[in-house]
């Protein structure tokens, strides 16, 4: 990998205080994406995937709900492209030769659209858009089946009815049997929300150790973790201000981290505790992976990384968030959570805004 993010340790020694979970330590892998330009060889969100050229491009079935007229996903890169420069440099052009040629592609297309009697986009089956590509070398925790030695995770970039999200594809391979690469996948006409289309960004994998959110903890040791006088007799140093609620301390800064990862624990607080079980063999489900809004916000801030302390300090305009590299907002900032089932990564998976 070409970049490194170190997570701070915790404040507190979890098992030191809390013995009784210790046994429910889980590892996660922190993805820490940020912009830049994987190739196809490389782990990623929101870059190009090894695909192979006679294999066809997933596309989504539907339906979908008609999302109007909204932007391609190649002018929503531009104009992140763009703002990012002005940020550097504000006295420069507002709109660069190759910026200027994006616009007037998609205003061909708007109005190519508007003046035929062509059905709407949303009414044929649409290209999916690649969400992440994580190889099992850089992403140990992985469980893929037979020879496997690859994740490819596509959505659709429309939301589906009944809980209004994208709909998620995942696909294992070998990447040592792709020979020929398909060097141009199709893109869907529009994406109902900038957010549905992943900024490319590398990756900066790193291992971490998680533990249950409270909500997850059950009645007995959610009263434990909740119980002030536990980390006073421990000698845990917390904020006095959390002695009415100390449990909002577990959660924020010790409990499961933020931001992109692979496995770990689900991050609640959105909704409830929502177990999910297998489809084909009703297995309880394990979570796969976070795709996130942001990776980190005012309540997890401490799980922000040494070498993005500055910029986390600085102030960005609206859409340049280092918090948000990769451009991604599901839900109301919310995650999307994907799960699998612990018997067998073939079988078919599922996934959840929480």
């Amino acid at each position: 990998m070409a970049i490194v993010r170190t997570t701070p340790p915790r404040p507190v020694d979890v098992p030191a205080v809390f013995p009784e979970l210790a046994s429910l330590a889980r590892p996660a892998i922190r993805l820490h994406p940020r912009p830049g330009e994987p190739s196809v060889k490389e782990s990623s969100v929101g870059g190009p995937l090894l695909w192979p050229a006679d294999e066809p491009w997933p596309h989504c079935e539907g339906p979908h709900v008609d999302a109007g007229f909204r932007r391609p996903p190649a002018e929503v890169r531009m104009e992140r492209r763009r703002r990012a420069r002005l940020h550097r440099d504000p006295e420069g052009p507002a709109c660069t030769p190759e910026e200027a040629a994006v616009k007037e592609q998609a205003a061909a297309r708007l109005s190519e659209r508007l003046d035929s009697a062509l059905p709407r986009p949303a009414d044929s089956p649409v290209p999916m858009l690649p969400v992440a590509q994580l190889y099992v070398r850089d992403i140990p925790l992985l469980r893929p089946p037979g020879q496997a030695d690859l994740l490819q995770i596509l959505w659709c970039a429309y939301d589906h009815e009944p809980n209004y999200k994208p709909a998620t594809a995942l696909f294992w391979r070998s990447a040592a049997e792709v020979v020929d690469i398909l060097d141009a996948p199709p893109e869907p006409y529009e994406a109902e929300y900038d957010g549905y289309v992943p900024q490319p960004c590398l990756l900066a994998p790193e291992t971490v150790t998680e533990y249950p959110n409270s909500l997850d903890l059950g009645p007995e040791l959610s009263r434990v973790v909740g119980d002030w006088s536990r980390w006073q007799a421990a000698g845990a140093a917390v904020d006095d201000a959390y002695a009415e609620y100390p449990a909002e301390f577990y959660d924020s800064d010790l409990a499961d981290s933020p931001g992109w990862k692979v496995g770990g624990w689900p991050p609640w607080g959105r909704t409830d505790p929502h177990p999910c079980y297998c489809t084909v063999c009703e297995a309880r489900m394990v979570p796969l992976l976070t795709i996130a809004s942001f990776e980190w916000d005012g309540e997890t801030d401490g799980w922000v990384p040494y070498e993005d302390r500055a910029a986390a300090a600085s102030d960005y305009p609206a859409g340049l968030s280092p918090a948000q590299p990769t451009g991604v907002e599901v839900g109301s900032t919310d995650n999307m959570q994907l799960y699998v089932c612990p018997e067998s990564p073939e079988h078919p998976h599922t996934d959840l805004i929480q």
